[in-house]
């Protein structure tokens, strides 16, 4: 029985008033996205587990070890989402998105799931928010995804991250560098974990990324992408990288990051926070330019990123941001007797209407508890409607910070207010 009432292990419930400061976050986020022109896109929670096995990749730890994966009643095999760019693909490969005017630009928030050891910033039920920019092949389209992201970061308080880039190339250099990965790391099979080893021939890259102390040891002398880039994909860094220069974005160039899902192409991104411990990524993202056409659509240009907002969340409090704090109620009716209570009714849907947060008794309280509860709540002004007041038509104001008490006309109270 104790078990039901107890959130499941690696997820959190959001509570008032600290769901407030993720509301107002979330819209932030959201208007400031649409500055640069992205709209928001809603997709469903699961989807047919082949999407993201076609996505994400047979090789990565999201797809082996991480996804919550369940045949439904009717024999299908469905995947709740561990990450939202493949649904979101899906998405407007299903409605023609991608088929009419270019760039197509979306952002959403959303829920994703992940069988992980929970920890500081690591949840198995995580929220993200992230754009994904589709149709644009240019290093500015770079450029401005990545301002996007340190502008949505600013504009929620977060200060003191780095922004490290990288490119790991196309599908034709990256055979280059699979190969000389494979020559490298299998000088090391008796000491890369048994994960890695199975890595070593599908997609060694992917040892890059694993988590082992060992494995991260061995990878750290490995070879270097940026050393086998072709000639298209070097120009388009270092386009990415002159427009960042341009817009006074400062950045370090990390030829370690590969990311952790296979879609992405050419450039990949990351913005790092040093206050929150190991899962200091905040914002992760880069280009995909192969995975419409992977899922079944045309050969479309694309890029985005998405950022952990339980993650920021960490960073915002390890830097003692100060969350918006969700409005104090305007005025609290304190009523006695039956036909104060109708009276009450009538007051609080004119001053509702009127934009005043507003409470009165639901609960049956007498007149002390509601004065108790009415301070509890933080009310700004209290007023005490009886019978009295009802037959002289005036009440009495109280200022709850100052004590004062001002006689007001109940026919005129919103206009007192105001």
């Amino acid at each position: 029985m104790a078990e039901i009432n107890r959130a499941v292990k690696g997820t959190n419930d959001i509570l008032p008033p600290l769901s407030y400061s993720w509301r107002n976050i979330e819209n932030t986020l959201f208007d400031t996205a649409r500055l640069y022109g992205f709209s928001e896109i809603r997709i469903p929670v699961f989807e047919h587990t082949e999407v993201f096995r076609r996505s994400v990749g047979d090789t990565t730890d999201v797809v082996q070890k991480e996804m919550y994966t369940f045949d439904d009643k009717g024999g299908r095999s469905l995947t709740l989402r561990p990450e939202l760019t493949a649904g979101v693909i899906r998405s407007c490969i299903e409605h023609g998105l991608v088929n009419g005017a270019l760039p197509v630009k979306v952002c959403y928030e959303g829920g994703c799931y992940r069988y992980e050891k929970p920890q500081a910033g690591r949840l198995r039920e995580f929220h993200q928010f992230g754009v994904e920019c589709l149709g644009a092949a240019a290093p500015s389209a770079d450029a401005e995804v990545i301002l996007l992201a340190n502008n949505l970061l600013s504009a929620i308080g977060v200060r003191d991250i780095s922004l490290e880039i990288n490119s790991i190339g196309c599908p034709e250099c990256r055979k280059k560098y699979h190969s000389a990965l494979k020559e490298y790391f299998k000088q090391h099979t008796d000491t890369l974990c048994g994960t890695c080893n199975e890595r070593l021939d599908r997609n060694p890259m992917r040892i890059l990324d694993c988590k082992s102390p060992v494995c991260s040891e061995i990878a750290a002398d490995a070879p270097v992408v940026l050393d086998y880039l072709c000639d298209d994909c070097a120009e388009h860094f270092e386009g990415v990288k002159a427009h960042l220069n341009a817009a006074g974005i400062k950045y370090t160039v990390n030829p370690h990051i590969v990311r952790g899902l296979d879609y992405y192409t050419r450039t990949v991104f990351e913005f790092v926070s040093g206050g929150i411990g190991a899962q200091s990524t905040i914002c992760g993202g880069g280009r995909y330019d192969g995975l419409i056409s992977q899922m079944g659509g045309p050969q479309t240009a694309a890029l985005g990123f998405a950022m952990g907002l339980e993650r920021l969340m960490l960073v915002l409090n390890s830097q003692q941001t100060e969350l918006p704090k969700e409005p104090e109620c305007d005025i609290y009716l304190v009523t006695m007797g039956d036909a104060a209570k109708i009276k009450a009714t009538e007051l609080s849907a004119a001053l509702r209407s009127d934009g005043f947060k507003v409470q009165t008794d639901i609960c049956g309280r007498g007149i002390k508890a509601q004065m108790k509860y009415a301070d509890k709540i933080g009310a700004k002004f209290t007023a005490v409607i009886g019978d009295n007041e009802l037959e002289t038509n005036t009440v009495n104001l109280k200022n709850m910070l100052n004590g004062e008490v001002a006689e007001a006309s109940l026919d005129r109270i919103v206009d007192f207010l105001k």
